[in-house]
């Protein structure tokens, strides 16, 4: 018997255990009429904080993510279409390509001549420019000395004024002499003007 049991591949315990039947048991989701449990009746649920730098950073590079597989995506369909449109086409692929390398040829001969127009405008346009400096700076150095002239000749004018009034100054040697006209005329500075700068009121010398 006990070898019977052994060379089974039921284990003992469970060949020796009463055969009872296995419930399980199913927890059913609430119904809408049901009141909130007593463990989170004052729970306030309240998300995650999140890292204003790092939400920056996570935008910016789902933002170049985006962009990257938005790329790839257009890149993709583009060589897709194209290798579909060479198979139904063929030859007239080929002769479109040619087509289209030669009005490119084309097209860049136009640009440079059109370059070389536009550069031999734009060189006149400098050295008319430059020589219109060169014009002003030279007027300039003509009115700075013209300015300077004036200058020395106003100054020259001012010396021979001096010189001029040098002549009535009070010196050593005609001290007495200035003197003595001071005291045979005499003048009075003591006097009152109207607003038209007439002598209105004069006080006598004592």
């Amino acid at each position: 018997m006990f070898q019977a049991v052994v060379r089974s591949r039921t284990p003992v315990v469970r060949l020796l255990s009463p055969r009872t039947s296995i419930l399980e048991t199913v927890r059913e989701r609430k119904s809408r009429n049901d009141p909130k449990a007593k463990s989170k009746a004052g729970r306030i649920k309240t998300p995650p904080p999140v890292d204003p730098v790092e939400m920056v950073v996570l935008k910016e590079r789902f933002t170049k993510y985006t962009l990257i597989m938005k790329a790839l995506r257009l890149q993709f369909k583009e060589e897709m279409l194209r290798k579909r449109y060479e198979e139904e086409t063929g030859s007239l692929a080929e002769e479109r390509a040619k087509q289209e390398a030669e009005e490119h040829r084309t097209l860049m001969a136009w640009n440079d001549a059109e370059n070389l127009r536009l550069r031999k405008i734009r060189e006149l346009r400098v050295q008319k420019e430059a020589d219109a400096a060169e014009e002003r700076r030279k007027e300039a150095v003509v009115l700075r000395q013209q300015e300077l002239e004036s200058h020395i000749a106003e100054k020259e004018r001012e010396i021979l004024q001096l010189q001029e009034e040098a002549k009535n100054f009070i010196t050593l040697e005609n001290l007495d002499q200035q003197i003595e006209e001071a005291l045979d005329n005499p003048k009075n500075y003591n006097f009152a003007i109207d607003k038209e700068g007439r002598v209105v009121k004069k006080t006598m010398m004592q």
